[in-house]
């Protein structure tokens, strides 16, 4: 089924293209945040097995995908402000459940610390509590490439870190993504980059002072750039946390192999729709199948095609 797409417009400042799965049976919503760089292309591993249980919110950020072309590009977007198109895309859709990835989880952090009213739950995915030293290595390296706007070099940096447990055809696919992007993207992502590495990330750990809901981190155990220790540091934050690591999986998680996409499923869909155990009390009805409704996983060369 093909998602209904619209431009909503946001405080008269931003327009954002959004892709709206709705599915007739399902009674939350959930809304997905990417990573720098990244479209609403890259959560469609994610997409998969969430249409099934959801309905399904992908977005662009108005200087990236399908937004740019309907925004002025004459200064950078802060997290902050990031957090705010969030916070209204929430309303819009009447989302309950938050999934964020990589760097889309800064600005969610600080969107759920203001506590927004219809938010049941949030999932943060490959993100971390500090800067390690391989992430700020990473980071430094790929704020020079760019300051220069040099294409060919972003693409191998971030495929020889971040991304070198992708399989080839999604290394590929990185390449040809960074090389067709526009300047105002290398400079959007340059001041990110500059910002995460001058800043303080106690901001972080602050916004998970101020978060109710329950949430779910998930990290690969293969990940040194958000590592499953750098995450458990929102332990000592969190009123309702629980933590989920992916074995044998790196930073891209669900991208990277069948297995990784049936762990994190099993995963984020365990903490977001758990299980009700039948007792002799319950009509049937009322217990929940976790077998009729999951997608089974890829077999390897299907999940190679997508």
């Amino acid at each position: 089924m093909m998602p209904i797409t619209a431009i909503v417009e946001i405080g008269k400042k931003y327009k954002v293209y959004t892709e709206h799965y709705l599915n007739a049976a399902a009674d939350k919503t959930i809304i997905l945040v990417n990573g720098s760089l990244a479209t609403t292309a890259s959560f469609a591993q994610t997409v998969r097995y969430l249409r099934p249980r959801f309905n399904v919110v992908l977005y662009d950020q108005p200087y990236a995908g399908q937004s740019k072309q309907h925004n002025r590009h004459d200064q950078p977007i802060r997290k902050e402000d990031e957090a705010e198109i969030l916070l209204e895309l929430i309303e819009h859709f009447r989302a309950h459940h938050v999934l964020s990835f990589s760097w889309g989880g800064a600005a969610t952090l600080v969107a759920l610390a203001q506590r927004p009213r219809r938010i049941e739950k949030a999932v943060i995915s490959s993100f971390a509590a500090r800067i390690n030293t391989p992430m700020r290595d990473y980071l430094e390296s790929g704020r020079d490439f760019l300051h220069a706007c040099d294409r060919r070099n972003v693409g191998r940096l971030i495929n020889g870190t971040i991304g070198k447990h992708l399989p080839s055809l999604f290394k590929r696919f990185n390449e040809r993504h960074v090389s067709s992007l526009d300047e105002h993207e290398y400079q959007q992502m340059h001041f990110h980059v500059n910002e995460v590495l001058t800043q303080d990330t106690h901001c972080y750990v602050s916004c998970a002072d101020a978060i109710e809901v329950p949430l779910l981190f998930i990290n690969g155990d293969r990940d040194e750039y958000t590592s499953v220790e750098d995450a458990r540091l929102f332990a000592r934050h969190t009123r309702q946390a629980q933590f989920q690591t992916i074995k044998n999986a790196g930073h891209f998680l669900d991208m990277e192999h069948p297995t990784a996409w049936h762990d994190t499923q099993q995963a984020l869909l365990g903490f977001l729709q758990p299980v009700v155990v039948r007792t002799p009390s319950q009509p049937r009805s009322l217990a929940l199948s976790g077998k009729s409704s999951v997608i089974p996983p890829l077999q390897s060369g299907n999940w190679l095609r997508l």
